[in-house]
């Protein structure tokens, strides 16, 4: 058990760079299915869900661009939509190439070419919906290797596989930076079959259809593109019994908890807690920095009581992030080469071995601040719609989903980079432990150069927070967002400028401290 969850780990440091692989593993699976089935509705205002939380955050725990730069990958087409054989066509030429100040891009790197899904009649209606036109290619400016991660639970009662947990993630091979986005399991799009359906049915339709090329991957392949209009060359899939093992094998992750959880777990030791044997109570995971076993991370991953799958992205993230500090910290990455025949037997993926290898210098050295993190916006780029068959679904906004697949291919400027932006000093006057820290890594999810600093000097409690602008700047400045990330007002600001200072802004956390803005309710009782 212990040498396959250091497998599975590693295969999560493997795949896609081995960090996308390891973001593979952590991800993937944790995003599996859900304990509970929720459709009451709680309203609340600001003021009333702020308060919510306070109470229940200490609870004890029970531009469009016209082309493509340099040679497009993407150059067959699909003989018939109406079929699953298909059939290449003479390759295309070569899309528009980019400026020429364009940075040069490496060549060596062979990946696999995308067979284009054949465009369905104009005009066509499908489940009661207008067929969407395909997507524009996401422009990109850099060699990419994308990399799709999937979690599947094998368990299923019909034998039908759903990929409950979909992440993108894109490694930049020129500037060294890697960027995530989750794709929300209910997103009702064209599926190359000839039909619409939920995004995490195409995998299983692909299996199911033998379809070719690629079968399941294959078929999914071909949706992202035609919807999103992104080529993604490899996928690692999994299911979350090996999530389990991963969490175990590095004995246990640190995650900072911002929002506070509520929902059914299951009474009893490890193997009656598995089975659920002995029932269930009501826990309360409340704000805080919290050290999670492989069966307390799932629930962490897995929970949408008050809450929903536009958050469990947000956290499948946030549990990636914190699998690949720790496999970094205990120097596990630099062993996947011999254990990769038993990855491949836990893992199921098509990621080469001699690239893997190639990619794994970069791994390894990879900051998780060159990670960019993205996630759809409810009622920004998707709206809720409800099938003719009765299906709640979510239907993609063209717009604000274009903008949203450019941006997971924009490397961050230097400006923007953790390391070299304006410091952030975070302090902790709560009277609640490790506060200082959740807040520092809430600012850092948004890319600040945030840091926790423990206690004040003096030892003394705030009831409310309070941001020094210490730089006192008016253009760049990070105030807008500093209290965006913290959910503060500009009555807790003051400026003190100071040319000699340590940090260019301070924060001290007070007793109101509350920035859980992912749309998670308020916690009754």
């Amino acid at each position: 058990m212990i040498f396959r969850g250091l497998n599975c780990m590693l295969t999560l440091a493997a795949t896609a760079l081995a960090l996308l692989l390891a973001l593979a593993l952590g991800w993937t699976v944790s995003e599996v299915g859900s304990l509970n089935e929720l459709n009451q509705s709680i309203a609340g205002t600001t003021d009333a869900r702020r308060g919510a939380y306070r109470a229940t955050a200490t609870a004890l725990a029970g531009d469009e661009h016209a082309g493509l730069r340099a040679a497009s990958s993407i150059i067959l087409l699909q003989d018939s939509a109406d079929s699953p054989t298909a059939e290449a066509a003479t390759p295309e030429p070569a899309t528009d190439a980019a400026p020429a100040t364009a940075t040069p891009r490496p060549d060596d790197f062979d990946l696999p070419k995308l067979l284009v899904p054949r465009e369905p009649a104009d005009g066509k209606w499908l489940s009661g919906t207008r067929v969407p036109r395909p997507a524009p290619e996401t422009y990109r400016a850099h060699r990419l290797i994308n990399i799709m991660l999937l979690g599947s639970d094998a368990q299923t009662a019909d034998n039908f596989i759903r990929t409950d947990t979909m992440v993108i993630v894109s490694l930049n091979v020129e500037t060294g930076t890697v960027a995530m986005l989750s794709l929300p399991r209910d997103l009702f799009v064209y599926i190359p079959h000839g039909n619409m359906g939920r995004l995490n049915t195409a995998f299983g339709i692909g299996e199911n259809l033998q379809w070719d090329p690629g079968r399941g991957f294959g078929l999914l392949r071909q949706t992202i593109f035609y919807n999103f209009g992104i080529n993604v060359h490899y996928y690692a899939r999994v299911d979350f019994a090996g999530f389990e093992a991963i969490i175990d094998r590095l004995q246990g992750v640190d995650i900072a908890v911002d929002c506070a959880y509520r929902d059914y777990y299951p009474i009893g030791n490890a193997e009656e807690r598995r089975t659920g044997s002995r029932g269930y109570r009501w826990r309360t995971l409340p704000v805080g920095y919290h050290n999670f076993d492989g069966f307390d991370a799932l629930w962490y991953a897995r929970t949408r009581k008050y809450t929903d799958d536009f958050d469990r992205g947000r956290r499948h993230q946030l549990l990636v992030r914190a699998i690949w500090r720790k496999a970094r910290s205990l120097g596990l990455a630099t062993t996947l080469p011999q254990l990769w025949p038993e990855l491949t037997d836990i893992v199921d993926t098509d990621i080469p071995f001699d690239l893997m290898l190639r990619l794994l210098p970069f791994v390894i050295n990879l900051d998780l601040n060159d990670v960019a993190s993205f996630t759809f916006k409810k009622n920004y780029h998707t709206v809720q719609w409800t099938t003719r068959d009765g299906w709640l679904v979510l239907l993609p906004q063209r717009e604000a989903v274009a903008q949203l697949m450019q941006a997971l291919y924009t490397p961050p400027s230097k400006y923007q980079s953790v390391l070299t932006g304006p410091s952030i000093a975070v302090y902790n006057a709560s009277g609640e432990e490790n506060w200082d820290i959740v807040a520092s890594e809430r600012l850092r999810w948004d890319g600040y150069n945030a840091i926790a600093l423990g206690a004040l000097a003096d030892g003394k409690d705030y009831a409310s927070n309070q941001l020094t602008d210490r730089a006192a700047t008016v253009k760049g400045s990070l105030v807008p967002g500093i209290l965006s990330a913290l959910n503060m007002d500009l009555e807790q600001v003051e400026v003190d400028a100071s040319a000699d200072r340590d940090y260019d802004y301070e924060v001290i956390i007070g007793r109101d401290y509350e920035s859980c803005t992912y749309g998670v309710l308020p916690l009754d009782g």
